[in-house]
């Protein structure tokens, strides 16, 4: 019997796939056997310490340095992309990017700074991977609570999650006839770096965990294993929906 959780022989591509949740979901992928390319591009120190697990623990997992908010960095993912050989199974995006200050202190830059990757990278990778995307591939949009939830000096940051998830479903309606299924995976509160640049960051933490019935916060591995689920064919029946693993704290008032 076929094991529909399998991803043996299928292509997926992770942007900012070398550290966090991106790091977690790459290597869940590739445990389960896909072939993975993994994109970063500012930390170097990460994608090395990356590497070196990857040679210890002998998963298949490139590693491309590509900065995919300007067009040779794009140009340079589709390469190696088009260099393996084989059409792309699944995309998950996962490269994000913000300024978290209030809003009267955020600038139109600050805005093009987090949409580009955010979103525009997105849709621009998407684009230049329609020829290349094998029938039944998976698109995995990863998005935050901040698309639907207000937080103080998350309001760019929020609102382009918010642009993220309402463009997966216009992609998920037209790219079905091609037989492409476009998903969000929506994490709750993870502890990544992330965490680090924003402020009040213990008292946002311990608020989240005291709103979660689980009365901890969501695992990198958790995550992982939902995207695994998303980008397997036991999840063909899925499009256009937003997948939150967040351990039940979304249900709490």
């Amino acid at each position: 019997m076929k094991d529909l959780f399998s991803l043996a022989g299928k292509y997926i591509i992770v942007t900012g796939g070398t550290r966090g949740i991106g790091r977690a979901i790459s290597t869940r992928l590739a445990s389960a056997g896909a072939h993975v390319l993994a994109n970063h591009v500012r930390d170097i120190k990460s994608a090395d310490a990356f590497s070196e697990t990857i040679k210890k623990e002998k998963l298949r997992i490139d590693i491309c340095r590509a900065d995919i908010t300007h067009q040779s960095g794009m140009e340079t993912l589709i390469s190696e992309a088009q260099y393996a050989g084989q059409p792309v199974s699944g995309l998950v995006h996962c490269a994000a990017t913000g300024v978290h200050r209030p809003i009267g202190q955020l600038t139109l830059r600050h805005f093009d700074w987090t949409f580009d990757l955010n979103v525009k990278a997105y849709l621009d990778l998407v684009q230049r991977l329609l020829s290349m995307f094998a029938p039944g591939a998976s698109i995995v949009a990863i998005s935050s609570s901040g698309a639907d939830r207000a937080a103080a000096t998350y309001s760019l940051v929020g609102a382009s999650k918010g642009a993220l998830e309402s463009l997966s479903k216009h992609l998920a309606l037209e790219l079905a006839d091609k037989k492409i299924r476009v998903n969000v995976l929506s994490p709750g509160a993870v502890m990544t770096d992330a965490w680090g640049v924003l402020p009040n960051r213990e008292e946002r933490l311990n608020e989240r965990i005291r709103r979660s019935p689980n009365k901890r916060l969501t695992t990198v591995d958790e995550v992982a294993w939902a995207a695994q689920f998303l980008c397997s064919d036991a999840s063909s029946g899925i499009n256009g929906h937003t997948l939150v693993v967040d351990g039940g704290e979304k249900i709490v008032e």
